[in-house]
């Protein structure tokens, strides 16, 4: 398929901007050599920056099985908490790692910066391995920066036991019927909710996400900036009139008072991607056998869609100086059976693989969820996921602006309306700013 003339324009020109000082450092720090050289006592040397639990075995495991190249895992704080800034800071000072965990949202901006390698010509033939559309993500403009390791479907965790204390027979299948669970709940205790809005961009995403409701685009060699749509503001209105009815509970995003409240039976479930399960586990032990996973709520019963809220791949960062053993790492972290069943056990993905769609970890019960094969219902949830998303080139400001607006919705302090017409604004001025074309601007 013909590259986007927008992704292309976008990947030569911001490049362009930083590729002196880029190339001021060729080399990353642990990869030195010239592309495609082995260290000295013929060991390939790879660094690795990521966050999520699970990545360190599968790098164990990898170096048992290959002993001409070493990976050593690197543990960053999160990219939305400052493990991007490290990895684009490092990449423009020339001493990045090879490899890198990078959201599929944030890859785009990575590009834009010029800090990602093109390993098109090492990947072979991976591309037939992964769902097609994870390996979009990763592709832009033509090049191809990194490999898929995982989807996020979302679905509705919740406390079986809790929802019996209440009257609630059922999960909520459609937002209608959330929205009433949520007013019955908090009527019979003022102090419990059924849910809790926090200010995670992401999150937010993914219900914007189900709905159709898209943020970016591009036609016409522009980018299209949507986030205060007709859509988005069905979506932000739902949200609005919950928080203006005080039915739900303001903890920040993945904030000790969340899992407090969660712990304490004052949150009686949350709206969240797969990989929570493993987070939910380690977060709110007291409650292992009575939480259980279930369909998010839909907008329409007859016709389901669901939202996806994340997806990581294993970039190869700007400098690397053995792309082709970067390549064979990642495709290698993301295929192998015994990798794949950590990182679903240890690190709770959805694989990106299509090989790992049929992997043992995915049919065992989960102890913490009172026996239940979880990863059943993201496996359905997966079926009814648009594939058609695109992320834009600004999504680390974006994102930023956003969680901003969220948590001053969630305060009083704005409307969920008012924050995305702020958004839009300052995303179209971000796009400008960058040298980019925006419909209308």
């Amino acid at each position: 398929m013909k590259p986007s003339p927008v992704t292309t324009t976008l990947v030569a020109a911001l490049a362009a901007v930083t590729a002196s000082t880029l190339l001021a450092g060729c080399s990353s720090g642990s990869s030195g050599g010239a592309p495609g050289s082995a260290a000295a006592g013929g060991t390939v040397e790879l660094e690795f920056w990521g966050w999520a639990p699970g990545y360190d075995q599968a790098v164990a495991k990898f170096n048992a099985s290959h002993p001409n190249v070493r990976v050593t895992f690197g543990k960053t704080a999160s990219g939305s908490k400052g493990g991007y800034t490290k990895m684009l800071t490092a990449a423009k000072a020339g001493n990045a790692p090879c490899l890198a965990q990078v959201g599929y949202e944030t890859l785009p901006s990575f590009a834009a910066a010029g800090a990602l390698t093109d390993i098109s010509r090492y990947t072979g033939d991976a591309k037939s391995q992964f769902a097609e559309w994870t390996w979009k993500q990763v592709t832009i403009g033509g090049q191809t920066y990194g490999i898929p390791v995982d989807t996020a479907p979302m679905a509705l965790f919740y406390r079986k036991d809790l929802f019996a204390q209440y009257g609630i027979t059922t999960p909520p299948v459609t937002w209608d019927e959330y929205a009433a669970d949520a007013a019955k709940v908090h009527a019979a205790d003022p102090t419990v909710y059924l849910g809790d809005f926090g200010n995670d961009a992401y999150n937010y995403a993914g219900l914007a996400w189900q709905a159709g409701a898209k943020w970016f685009g591009t036609g016409n060699d522009q980018w299209q900036v949507s986030l205060d749509s007709a859509a988005n503001k069905k979506v932000a209105g739902y949200w609005q009139d919950l928080l203006d009815r005080k039915l739900l509970k303001t903890d920040p995003s993945y904030d000790p008072s969340l899992y407090a409240d969660l712990t304490d039976g004052k949150i009686l479930s949350d709206v969240n991607a797969v990989w929570n399960a493993p987070t939910l586990a380690a977060s709110v032990k007291s409650g292992a056998g009575q939480w259980a996973v279930a369909p998010m709520p839909v907008w329409d019963a007859a016709n389901p869609a669901y939202g996806n809220d994340g997806g990581s791949a294993t970039a190869v960062l700007k400098g690397c100086a053995h792309p082709k053993e970067a390549a064979e790492f990642a495709t290698w972290m993301s295929t192998d059976p015994g990798s794949v069943g950590d990182l679903i056990t240890v690190t709770g993905i959805y694989p990106a693989a299509t090989s790992g769609l049929a992997n043992p970890a995915l049919g065992k019960p989960d102890p913490f969820f009172g026996g239940q094969v979880i990863f059943d219902v993201f496996r359905a949830a997966s079926a009814h996921i648009a594939t058609d998303w695109q992320w834009g080139p600004t999504m680390t400001q974006t994102s930023t602006d956003l969680g901003d607006g969220l948590g001053r919705a969630g305060t009083g302090g704005a409307t969920l309306p008012g924050v995305l017409a702020d958004v839009q604004g300052k995303t179209v001025a971000g796009l400008k700013q960058q040298g980019l074309a925006v419909a209308g601007g």
